[in-house]
């Protein structure tokens, strides 16, 4: 495998993208516009055809036509070829298996930045952990984290995200990669709360929608927000992370990014929920991933190893798995034992 150090420049190397899908897509365009030569490596063949012949994505983002500068591929040995950062943009759940199959391939000293969101089911791993067993301790990992719908970052729309790696200076080079006048990239060195900030807003986004989708107000929805996130930092810092990065770009910023606005995958799954549909019903009709859903059945799992408090991500756990009528949800939460504010925010101090 390769040894533990990365470029000198990333910019002289292609940049190597797994994944199609519209954030994959989106920030191989956002190089490629840079003039970055940019491997794409696609799974659907459907998808990969209509790249190939028209440099359109049909699936995920059937508007835009792409740079010209991105080539296609379901080769992962021809994408990863001569690369110096390969980005990571699958669903959690299919993490893994995709790893593994780099491994063969892996370019010596290459970076892993991870643009996905979520926790795996099985071992209650982030991807930084799933990287460790597949790929090695060896490879340098970071992760790309923040309030940032790709469709929005097409149109260039201004929009700040983290990229958090234990290296400084390769989060630092990462950084000048990916910043553009539109996309303001900040750097970090917390791992883990990037990463928890990426995968807990998406079960609060579920809770938002429930709540819009049954027709309650504002304010149901800022409490929801407000304990989201002291369920966030709680659990973060149990795991080591710093609390401080959960009320930045990668915790907060990403959490009223979904909980607010249709856009959300998320966000539409606890809207359809609330409206009363099932969780089968509205996931036969979804043509891209909802992680909040697998992740919270992840998150309640550990939480509960841990012994940490996490009533809201509970809720939604038993309105997605165990058929809990959303108001008798509400009415739980609402009736459980009353703390002190301050003391309970201490608990997560």
């Amino acid at each position: 495998m390769t040894a533990k150090t990365a470029p000198d420049s990333f910019e002289a190397h292609p940049v190597a993208v797994v994944g199609a899908g519209s954030w994959g897509t989106t920030l191989a365009h956002l190089l490629g516009e840079k003039g970055l030569p940019v491997q794409l490596w696609v799974r659907e063949p459907d998808v990969f055809e209509g790249l190939r012949r028209d440099r359109v994505n049909y699936t995920f983002l059937p508007e835009v036509r792409l740079s010209s500068r991105i080539s296609y591929s379901q080769d992962f040995a021809a994408v990863l070829n001569g690369t110096a950062v390969v980005v990571m943009a699958v669903p959690s759940h299919g993490f893994r298996g995709v790893a593994r199959s780099l491994k063969p391939h892996w370019p010596r000293g290459a970076v892993l930045l991870s643009a996905t969101k979520g926790l795996e089911i099985d071992s209650l791993l982030d991807m930084e952990g799933v990287v460790r067993e597949e790929l090695g301790p060896e490879v340098v990992y970071a992760v790309l984290a923040g309030p940032s719908f790709a469709r929005e970052v097409f149109q260039k729309q201004p929009t700040a995200v983290t990229i958090a790696c234990r290296q400084r200076e390769v989060a630092l080079r990462l950084q000048r990669l990916f910043s553009t006048p539109y996309f303001r990239v900040y750097t970090s060195h917390d791992v883990t709360g990037a990463e928890l900030g990426g995968a807990l807003k998406n079960i609060f986004a579920i809770g938002a929608g429930i709540l819009v989708g049954m027709d309650l107000g504002d304010n149901p929805r800022a409490a929801l927000i407000t304990r989201g996130l002291a369920e966030m930092t709680r659990l973060g810092h149990r795991l080591g992370a710093n609390p401080m990065t959960l009320m930045g770009l990668a915790g907060l910023g990403d959490l009223i990014l979904t909980c607010t606005s249709p856009q959300s995958r998320n966000f539409q799954v606890g809207l359809k929920l609330g409206q009363g549909m099932t969780l089968d019903q509205i996931l036969e009709g979804m043509a891209m991933v909802a992680e909040g859903v697998k992740t919270c059945r992840a998150v309640r799992l550990l939480a509960q190893r841990l012994g940490v408090d996490m009533p809201l991500v509970d809720a939604v756990y038993r309105i997605l798995y165990e058929d809990l009528a959303p108001r008798d949800a509400i009415k739980k939460l609402m009736t459980r034992e009353l703390k002190d504010e301050l003391e309970a925010m201490s608990e997560t101090w």
